[in-house]
């Protein structure tokens, strides 16, 4: 786990290396055990170091026998075991344990196809010194970030935006069309970030560079293909097997490992198989909220860490925490979102990096086994679209108009009569409506943001292209896997554990088992209302099934009751105070009455709220200054 950056200039100009070094420098948090450069004419590659595997042996920039070929790499191959094997079998011959040689030599061997090899998560790029070439790749999920600018005849790229910006011409502007899309979907899908210019390489996609062209390819091109013939128990037992696989592989550290442990069954899980495998006490870590005992999992973790003899530890935050950390919070995220959990995944990361360098986390479970409620909702509206007009219609008045915090019941309920899935989708996914976007932003972004209505489904249009064969459940949870959870929870989740030099892995999307997911049909991910079906029955063999049907409480805190008490001033000073950039885009005495209406309890607006903020740090920390 490190950070990587570069620069690749197409004319063979030399390049800055004072710029590269500022480069490196930015995201040493991401890597504080070593730095390394490589530099030719125009060409350069600089990498931090955060020591997991091969300590002694796995510094970088690391080249092939004759030096032809550099590379720098941010991740984990956690497969390079069989893959090395498989290379010294053909011939090969490693100086070094560390699977970044394995990239380095696999590549020699298979060329771009070595990525289709790989089974991990990773960025890299690779440069072919006698051919002035660059390879660049980003994991199947998205795991690990990769940001990207175009300047002039110059790429830059690197694992964080900060780092591209250090580039002295590096323009720093908002991108309107990607604002849009962020007050729709609380994130800006890829390849787009709200930094005008600034891109991100899409998860599963690779970038090939030369004198005189850039070509960016889709490299894993699996598209679901249900199964026509299946027996519900042979595929428990076959989830079953890859999961413990999955595990298994991604224990292989040279360092010790650690797990992010919650309440509910994905964690728990994880804890299960990882005493099977670990030689040593698992080290388990949780975080409870000041004031959250409705949602805290303090104990209910605890119960598991004891049964299955982990050492558990946990952190209690509150909102003064919250408030101290916000002056930094974008600086690390580096791109606003409205998950409103998204700061205590810093905290959770700040706690378990004191004891380890490496945690396992049960995210990436909900997205491709339909674990959320916005899936219950897609489903609802194939049976809400065959009411008759005279009973929807005044359903939907209703529930639209009832006082009170129901934001999620009246998003969906909105969606249900939409006739075209893209567009439903979308409504669902925005807590924003078009008529809450049409009041907040100011009237000289209307005609910018607002052409023509839901345009923001474009940037998920080509995913939902893929699917579009297969029913809206399945459409849905294949979008979430590709958009959200890289755009989104990943992305939080990378920055806020590399802020404390932590690395975080992700068995659940190990790609085999997202592809096995994705073979199934809906009704076995979302089994009447009940989501994540198979998936619970398959982890009867690890955990009680008082655990697994247990109420779930998810990563919630009381961030609700903190903007309305303890954080009341710190919202009002930042949203609507005489120095807000806010008043740049948005109409105050819209936000205003939002705010007011959210304290009185009228209305639930806490994830309108917080992305605002959110926005409104990201302005300060990076347009601003």
């Amino acid at each position: 786990m490190c950070g990587i950056c570069g620069i690749f200039d197409q004319s063979g100009h030399p390049i800055d290396q004072a710029t590269l070094k500022r480069m490196n420098t930015v995201i040493q948090h991401r890597g504080p055990d070593g730095e390394g450069y490589f530099v030719d004419g125009g060409i350069g590659l600089a990498h931090r170091r955060l020591s997991i595997i091969d300590l002694d042996g796995g510094a970088q920039p690391m080249s092939n026998e004759d030096a032809t070929l550099q590379i720098i790499f941010n991740g984990e191959i956690y497969n390079y075991i069989e893959l090395r094997e498989e290379l010294s079998a053909l011939g090969h011959q490693f100086r070094t344990r560390s699977d970044t040689e394995v990239i380095i030599h696999a590549y020699e061997q298979w060329g771009t196809e070595c990525v289709n090899r790989f089974n991990g998560m990773f960025a890299f790029a690779i440069v072919n010194v006698r051919e002035k070439t660059m390879f660049l790749a980003r994991d199947h999920l998205g795991i690990k970030p990769l940001y990207y600018l175009w300047i002039e005849s110059k790429l830059l790229f690197a694992s964080e935006i900060k780092a591209l910006l250090q580039y002295p011409d590096c323009p720093r502007d908002v991108d309107v069309e990607s604002l849009a899309e962020l007050f729709t979907f609380r994130y800006v899908p890829s390849p787009k970030t709200l930094f005008k210019g600034i891109f991100k390489l899409p998860a599963g996609h690779m970038m090939q560079v030369t004198a005189n062209s850039m070509r960016t390819e889709r490299f894993w091109k699996w598209i679901p293909q249900l199964r026509k013939k299946w027996h519900e128990q042979d595929l428990i037992e076959e989830y079953q097997v890859l999961l413990d696989d999955a595990v298994r592989l991604q224990l292989r550290s040279d360092v010790p490992l650690g797990l992010f442990l919650s309440s509910g069954i994905d964690s728990g899980v994880l804890l299960a198989i990882m005493s099977k495998y670990s030689p040593s006490r698992i080290q388990a870590f949780t975080m409870g909220f000041e004031g959250g005992e409705k949602t805290n999992e303090v104990a209910d973790a605890r119960h598991l860490a004891d049964m299955f003899g982990a050492e558990h530890h946990f952190t209690m935050v509150g909102p003064k925490d919250y408030l101290d950390y916000y002056q930094r919070f974008l600086w690390d995220i580096e791109e606003p979102v409205g998950h409103e959990a998204a700061a205590a995944f810093y905290f959770l990361a700040k706690g378990t990096g004191s004891h380890v360098k490496v945690a396992l986390t049960g995210q990436g479970a909900d997205e491709p086994w339909a674990g959320y409620d916005r899936h219950i909702g897609v489903k609802l509206s194939n049976i809400y679209s065959h009411l008759p007009t005279k009973v929807a219609d005044p359903l939907a008045w209703l529930v639209t108009g009832m006082p009170g915090r129901f934001e999620r019941l009246k998003r969906g309920v909105v969606s249900l009569s939409e006739p075209d899935v893209l567009t439903r989708f979308v409504k669902i996914y925005s807590f924003f409506s078009e008529d809450m976007k049409r009041q907040l932003f100011e009237a000289s972004l209307k005609e910018k943001v607002f052409v023509n209505g839901y345009q923001s489904k474009q940037a998920i249009r080509h995913l939902q292209s893929d699917v579009d064969h297969l029913d809206p459940v399945t459409q849905m949870l294949y979008i979430d896997t590709r958009a959200s959870l890289p755009d989104d929870l990943l992305m939080v989740g990378d920055k806020t554990a590399m802020a404390n030099s932590l690395e975080v892995r992700v068995p659940f999307l190990d790609y085999r088992l997202i592809e096995f997911i994705e073979s199934l049909p809906s009704h076995l991910k979302l089994h009447g209302f009940t989501g994540k079906y198979l998936h619970k029955k398959a982890l009867e063999k690890w955990l009680p099934k008082d655990v697994i049907y247990r109420k779930k409480k998810g990563f919630a805190n009381p961030i609700e009751e903190w903007f309305r008490t303890g954080m009341r001033s710190y919202l009002e000073d930042y949203l609507l105070g005489p120095d807000s950039a806010s008043a740049l885009f948005f109409n105050q005495a819209f936000i205003r009455q939002m705010l007011k209406d959210d304290r009185e309890g009228k209305d639930q607006f806490r994830r309108h709220i917080y992305l605002l903020l959110s926005f409104e740090l990201w302005y300060r920390r990076f347009i601003r200054n």
